[in-house]
């Protein structure tokens, strides 16, 4: 296989511009160099959070040299030669794979997502729209069909519909989307139904695997300070022990105390350090310290310098600032920059 081109031989600053390339910054850059028509085919492919996340990325890389992009184009030369030709058109193959490896419903959402007209579920279209929008069209649906509809959505969303719908619904969608695991045909047939009211896709109902704990974590992961404060005390008192196990699945930032120093590196080179010195005012020890050792001694002293000139801060602030953070590492969890170790023992990207 050919080799990536080497980086030894570069100059410093250049060498540090290269290296602090997410593979998304990589990506853009040959998106642009395409031109906008074979870009564009190339995003109608993708979902809508790799669509924010790569254009982004794009605005983002008109301010990288010339040298950086030359350099990541002869990368994906380099890539490319040393691909093989087999398979090459072999739709029906990759879906016979995909289909044994994954199941029928998880194959057909991958499927979706690298084939034209692959995807089967009419609530794909949910996720193009405006959360606003999703909340406003179930708001008036019982809490099991909300608690489906969430748990198809990116987590992100689903936390920003939730935070659309009535404060005293919500402990019990969460507890529902905790409580889900396989949803039968008559089911989707529901939500095909629902959504029939505001579009004409058909698709054909199956029984779905959505939801469960960890995904109800997820979620809570992505919502505000105040609401998931609320939400889990409300549904400490529906059902406590799955309050508890949520809570046993949700990533917080002392929880960046077992995450590798590549993490760490890479999430305070995504996060504004004004932002992450409010977050470490609240922090234990352990997790300061953490952040520190991934710093040079000048960068250290000054860093701790300014972080104590910020005075006393309110919790509600340093926990803000935690869980934005928070949002940002899971969000580069997602997109393969980083690795987060989750609750429970379990890998949680």
């Amino acid at each position: 296989m050919a080799e990536a081109p080497d980086l030894s031989n570069l100059p410093e600053v250049l060498r540090e511009e290269i290296q602090g390339l997410t593979q998304a910054d990589r990506a853009a850059v040959l998106l642009l160099l395409l031109g906008e028509e074979e870009a564009a085919n190339i995003l109608k492919y993708m979902n809508p959070a790799e669509v924010q996340r790569l254009g982004g990325a794009m605005v983002g890389a008109a301010d990288l040299s010339q040298e950086a992009i030359n350099y990541v184009l002869d990368e994906f030369v380099s890539t490319l030669k040393g691909q093989s030709s087999l398979g090459l058109g072999a739709t029906d193959y990759v879906e016979s794979v995909l289909n044994k490896a994954l199941g029928e419903d998880k194959a057909a959402s991958v499927l979706g997502r690298i084939l034209p007209g692959q995807s089967s579920k009419g609530l794909e279209i949910l996720r193009w729209m405006d959360a606003r929008a999703i909340a406003d069209m179930v708001s008036n649906e019982h809490p099991q069909v909300i608690a489906i509809i969430l748990s198809v959505l990116e987590h992100a969303v689903a936390a920003d519909v939730l935070s659309y719908l009535p404060s005293d619904v919500r402990p019990e969608i969460v507890q529902r989307v905790g409580a889900l695991e396989t949803v039968q045909p008559a089911a989707m047939q529901e939500l095909e139904a629902i959504m029939k009211k505001q579009f004409s896709n058909n698709s054909s109902a199956r029984s779905s695997n959505v939801g469960g704990v960890q995904a109800a974590a997820k979620i809570m992961n992505f919502a505000k300070v105040d609401m998931e404060t609320q939400v889990m005390a409300g549904l400490m008192g529906l059902d406590e022990e799955m309050a508890l196990q949520i809570q046993d699945q949700m990533f917080t930032f002392d929880n960046l105390l077992d995450v590798d120093n590549k993490a760490i590196q890479v999430i305070m080179r995504n996060v504004d350090q004004d932002l992450l010195m409010t977050a470490l005012k609240g922090a234990s020890d352990p997790v300061k310290e953490k952040f520190f050792d991934n710093m040079s001694s000048r960068a250290r002293v000054m860093f701790i310098d300014d972080m104590e000139a910020k005075g006393p801060m309110r919790i509600t602030d340093v926990e803000e600032a935690q869980k934005t953070i928070m949002r940002t590492a899971r969000k580069l969890s997602d997109a393969g920059e980083l690795v987060l170790a989750g609750g429970g023992g379990d890998g949680f990207v």
